[in-house]
Parts: structure tokens; sequence; C-alpha cells
């Protein structure tokens, strides 16, 4: 079934914001995405609607890949621009090799502090919600890893680059930390997510076209199979009733399917193979 749609998501409104102007042009009550991003961030977002809501936790997004700006001389309590300033400060822009040095030094995997900022959760509560409440709280420390950066540019206030990463890496902290080792203040202050996972911004609809009905739809079948070994099976009322079975698969867990239509993510359990999550 043809029911995800790749939008290039406009800066200023929130994941949220994208689903709910969607839900009428869709016309279902079901609806979702993969990888949220923030009100002044754009690109990439991964929408699901009917069924396919079923497969989000499946829908493997591990690599994401970002245009970054930075701007010296001003931080903020967000480490992005639309926050409070706290601090503003002349500076002189590093030279490239400079910058290129410090880039390169986030390469690989390395411990990131989260943002306050963000929605994870610290004792049942978001962090987000210790800062508006003015708590002070102990912040979460997680393993990322930088697949690769590279500086873009450099201008008379700041710079930009791209980078690749893994899921959970926030760009605005490793924003923070490369600003720390340059002995800069800084924030930044745009945002482009170029990809999530296998999907493209070159993939995407912008959000105002699909509002308009321009829009081009996309089945799970289509993301599935490329993450997941994919067993053709005939009996759909096996996997529809959630039987376990016997089949030939390389994998632990693989996509059950019936003329590539997607039917059911399946476990190995023992001999037989258990229905993790139906997608009919």
């Amino acid at each position: 079934m043809n029911n995800v749609l790749y939008v290039n998501k406009p800066r200023g409104i929130t994941s949220f914001d994208v689903c709910f102007k969607l839900r009428k042009i869709l016309n279902t009550k079901k609806i979702g995405h993969t990888g949220t991003l923030d009100p002044m961030a754009e690109g990439v977002m991964i929408v699901l609607f009917d069924n396919a809501t079923k497969a989000n936790q499946f829908i493997v997004t591990h690599n994401k890949k970002y245009h970054a700006h930075v701007i010296f001389g001003t931080s903020t309590d967000t480490l992005d621009i639309t926050g409070n300033i706290i601090k503003k400060s002349d500076f002189v822009v590093p030279d490239e090799n400079k910058l290129i040095e410090v880039l390169n030094s986030f390469k690989g995997k390395s411990l990131q502090e989260v943002p306050i900022t963000s929605a994870v959760k610290v004792n049942g509560k978001k962090l987000y919600e210790y800062q508006r409440q003015n708590e002070e709280v102990k912040l979460p420390i997680r393993e990322i890893e930088v697949f690769s950066i590279q500086l873009e540019s450099i201008y008379k206030n700041g710079f930009s680059f791209i980078c690749e990463v893994s899921s959970g890496t926030y760009i605005r902290a490793l924003v923070r930390d490369i600003l720390s080792i340059l002995e800069l203040d800084g924030c930044l202050s745009a945002l482009k997510r170029l990809s999530l996972g296998d999907v493209n911004i070159e993939d995407c609809d912008n959000l105002d076209d699909i509002l308009n009905g321009k829009y081009h739809l996309h089945n799970l079948y289509e993301i599935l199979s490329k993450q997941y070994e994919t067993v053709e099976y005939i009996n759909i009322d096996d996997i529809k009733n959630g039987k376990k079975i016997q089949i030939d698969a390389k994998n632990d867990e693989v996509l059950i399917c019936n003329n590539k239509e997607v039917l059911a993510i399946y476990k190995k359990d023992g001999t037989f193979y258990k229905c993790v999550r139906g997608l009919w």
C-alpha cells in the first residue's frame, strides 16, 4: 500500500505541525513520522499514515546527514539562534586549517552531553521541562558516532559544515563541543537534514506542493526491503492470524511479503519464525 510520504519540512514549524497539516490532505486519522526535526530545522521527514504507522519502530534511520551553519560571538540557552542570548563576545574567525583540524577530531565514536532543550526523559520528566521550570538536572551522556564531517565554507561571522552522524546525535550539541575546542562563543544558526536513512532530500516533496495536491506516495516495501531480508509467503491468512511459520531465511528478523505487499515483521524462534508486528 502506498502510504508513505517523503517530506521536505520547512523551517519555522514543528514536525507535529507537518503531520497536522497533512492529516486532512491524506484523509486519515492515523499519521506519524520518523526522526523529529526542531522548528528551526528543515529537511527530510518520513511521514507514515494508515497501516504504515505500525512500522514506525522498524524503519531504520540510524544514519542522518546534515548541513549546519554556525555563527560566532553569540551564545544562547538553547544552543541555537532561536534561544535567549546568554553571552555576546568579540571573536577572531579561525583559519581554514584550524577549523578542518577541529572538525576532523570529532570523527568516530565519542560521548555527547544531551542538551537540556531535548525531549529525553530523566526521572520521568523531559529535559526541556526542567529548563522551563528553572530546575537543575544532571544531563545524560550518550555515545554518538560521526561518520563524516566536512567544512563547507567560512564567512565573516561563522562557518558551515556537512556531517553524517548516528541516530541520537544532537547537532546543536556537536556545535557546542566544536566551539568549546575553538574557545569561541557561538551557536547553531541554521540546520538542514539532507538524508534520513536511505531517503535523501532529492526524494522529498515540498510541504506547500503536497498541500496543493502535488506529491508522490511511496510504500513500505520501498523502505523496509532495503533494511530487512524479504521473504515472499503465499498463505496470507497464516500471517494475518499471527501463526508461527517455517521459512528458509538467513537472518533472525525478516520482512514477510506477498507479491511485494508488506505483511509483517517475523523473528526467529527456535526452528520457527514468529510474528513480531503485523503491518497489513
